[in-house]
């Protein structure tokens, strides 16, 4: 009986292991980051008073309630995510009927060299969701912003500032005809080759405050309609 006992746990062991090895091993589309912000934001939700900022790095680094001076505006950006990763966890966002929803994405979609028309596409689907999923939250889509290759930081970035300026000329038509509010950018971050300000940056890609600054004079207006 001791020996059955013995190999029962033998083989129970054997297969909890196995299974333990199966599940880390099992490869996760995003990193680490994107699924501990992931899992905050579900717990924490939003509620139809909520302005949602919805984004990737570029969100992600502005604590937005103190600029703004108002804590109904959400900080819901995750560095490094890619309009899928927004899809993927959008659910608890929209769940919560917001008030407003301001969206900018595509930088890491750029640096994973998909074209301009897949982006724009992409995009699109997910304005489509969110417009169909909570039809009365407002929604905003932003420009993306320009890039500066002079730093020479971000090598999958390099020569993609055509590929940016082209996807925001497919999706400002695209984001308007869906019902959507389109809101222009990109051009009160331009030096006079169209680049991202060198002062404005410390990378050529992510925002020092005073580019935060500019950001919020552009938002205010809607922040407030």
């Amino acid at each position: 009986m001791n020996l059955l006992r013995k190999l029962s746990c033998a083989i129970l062991a054997t297969a909890a292991f196995t299974t333990l090895a199966q599940t880390q091993t099992q490869p996760a589309k995003y990193n680490e980051l994107y699924y501990q912000r992931a899992s905050i934001f579900d717990e924490l939700g939003v509620d139809s008073t909520s302005i949602v900022m919805l984004g990737n790095s570029l969100t992600h680094g502005c604590e937005w309630h103190e600029l703004f001076g108002m804590p109904n505006v959400l900080n819901r950006g995750i560095n490094g995510d890619v309009i899928a990763g927004i899809r993927e966890r959008i659910g608890s966002i929209v769940a919560g009927r917001p008030a407003k929803i301001f969206l900018l994405a595509g930088a890491n979609d750029v640096s994973h060299d998909l074209s301009a028309d897949s982006i724009a596409t992409a995009l699109g689907e997910l304005v489509d969701y969110i417009r169909q999923t909570t039809p009365d939250t407002k929604l905003y889509v932003q420009s993306m912003l320009p890039i500066n290759n002079s730093f020479g930081r971000y090598k999958l970035m390099a020569g993609k500032e055509d590929t940016i300026r082209r996807i925001n000329s497919l999706i400002e038509p695209m984001v308007k005809a869906k019902g959507a509010t389109w809101i222009n950018i990109h051009p009160a971050f331009c030096d006079a080759e169209g680049n991202l300000r060198s002062d404005l940056t410390n990378d050529g890609l992510h925002l020092l405050g005073p580019g935060y600054l500019i950001w919020r004079d552009q938002l205010l207006p809607y922040i407030k309609e």
